[in-house]
Order: structure tokens, then sequence, then C-alpha cells
């Protein structure tokens, strides 16, 4: 569904990340954690394609869509521009999601970068709380781990220049926390650069542990029309036992299992 969706507010987190609050009830009342929406931005009059933004947090009683983003191109900086009272075109909430965690189940996320935004809806509905794995290039690029500790979810960190936390990568963190988790009925959710999340379905393979990963991929149409956005997954039936998915429609959330890692 298309939505002509008003900004309530538009607000820098720290540097380069802001969060933008849009008026969608439409949206909001049927958003699952890992959906995304693909947003018209309307400064943006001589480039027609939309952007794609995971869905940050929701309030389907206020009718409120939260998105969290980085500013890193031109479309991006016009959004970091429009101010209250603007309007968008905001189309979703598109994609499969993440599967909610029953009780039993012990949630691990692990985010890198601005992935913490994709993960967070799934922390604040888990009826279980778990532990969130924060991974960036510096402090510089730690978002939410306030807002993943209101919700119960303590925030462990890993940096690569060891400004904050751990100095390495998140998988080491997830090595750690699998081993934690001995015992307990574990699953892994992931958000953030294919490099790490590929390294984390490995690892949960290897681990035997439940894993679903959200592959944040460049989207043209966000309809599964155009097959711009295609990852590999495992296809027995084809010659090369693997097959092109659409991930805005057949993801943007994928198993492990799912995945061809060749």
């Amino acid at each position: 569904m298309d939505y002509e969706c008003k900004v309530l507010s538009n607000t820098c987190l720290k540097g380069e990340y802001f969060r933008i609050v849009f008026s969608a009830p439409g949206i909001a009342a049927k958003a699952k954690a890992g959906q995304f929406v693909h947003v018209r931005i309307p400064t943006l009059r001589d480039r027609i394609l939309r952007r794609p933004f995971s869905i940050n947090d929701t309030d389907p009683e206020k009718g409120l869509l939260t998105v969290t983003y980085k500013k890193v191109g031109r479309g991006t900086a016009e959004l970091a521009g429009l101010p209250p009272g603007a309007v968008c075109s905001v189309m979703g909430p598109q994609g499969k999601g993440y599967t909610l965690p029953d009780k039993e189940t012990f949630p691990i996320l692990v985010a890198g970068g601005y992935g913490s935004a994709a993960t967070f809806l799934l922390a604040k509905h888990a009826p279980r709380k778990g532990v969130l794995l924060l991974g960036a290039r510096s402090g510089e690029d730690l978002i939410l781990a306030e807002e993943y500790e209101r919700v119960g979810f303590p925030v462990k960190i890993a940096t690569n220049d060891g400004s904050v936390g751990h100095k390495g990568f998140v998988t080491e963190l997830l090595e750690e926390a699998l081993a934690e988790a001995k015992g307990k009925k574990a699953f892994v959710y992931g958000c953030g650069p294919e490099g790490m999340l590929f390294a984390l379905g490995k690892l949960c393979l290897a681990e035997n542990v439940k894993a679903e990963l959200s592959l944040d991929r460049n989207m043209c149409c966000g309809t599964g029309a155009c097959f711009a956005c295609v990852v590999k997954v495992k296809d027995e039936s084809a010659p090369e036992k693997w097959r092109y998915s659409r991930s805005c429609k057949e993801g943007p959330v994928y198993g492990a299992e799912e995945l061809y890692y060749g």
C-alpha cells in the first residue's frame, strides 16, 4: 500500500545519523520487525526512484512510524532536510520480516552499524528478553544502545578500532554469547553489512543454532518487479545449486540455512 505520510519530526541523533517520525497509521498498524518502507523524497524531483529504509519502531495506537537512517548520499541528505509538515509518499510495510520468538526462545540480536534500527522492533516485542551484540567501526557509529537497554536488552559492544567495548568483530562476541547460551533455546537475528551477516550465518550453521539475517540490498522498485536486489539462495534443483531471490519480496529476512555462501 502507498500512503501520503506527514513528517512529524526529523532530528539528528549524532553525526550523520538521523531519526524521522511519520504519521502513518496504515503502516504502523501492520508493520512487523524486519520489514521496510519505500519512501519517495519529494524534493528529489529529478530522481523518481524511492529509497528503502528499515522500520525502526512503530506506535500503532498513535499511528507513528519511525525510521532511523544515515546520511550517505544525495537522497538521504535531502531526507535529512525535510521539515515537520512535509509529506512523503511511503509504500509499506514491505517484505518478509523476522519470526517473532516465543517465550521459551532466548533471542541474540547481532547488529552492525545502523543495522540496529532493523532489529529494535523485535527486541521491543520479544516475550523473553535476550541480548544485543552491537558492532561498529568506532564509537561514532554506535546508535540506539540506550533504547535497547530501555526495553530490557543488555548491550555488548565491539568496535573495529577498540574505542568502545571489545576491539574486533561483533562475530567474536557472538561466539562468546553462543557459548554462554548453551542449554538455552537460542535464536540469532542479524542485520548489518553482508560480510558480517555471511560470517554470522556460517557460524550459526556450524553451531547448529537457528538464525535469521536481514540482507541490506539496494532496491529500485521495492515490489519484486525489477530484480535489482537479488541475493543467492540454495536450490538443489538448479544446475549450480543456487538461484536468485528477490530480497524486497522473498526477503529481506532469510534463514541462515537458505542462503548460498559460495
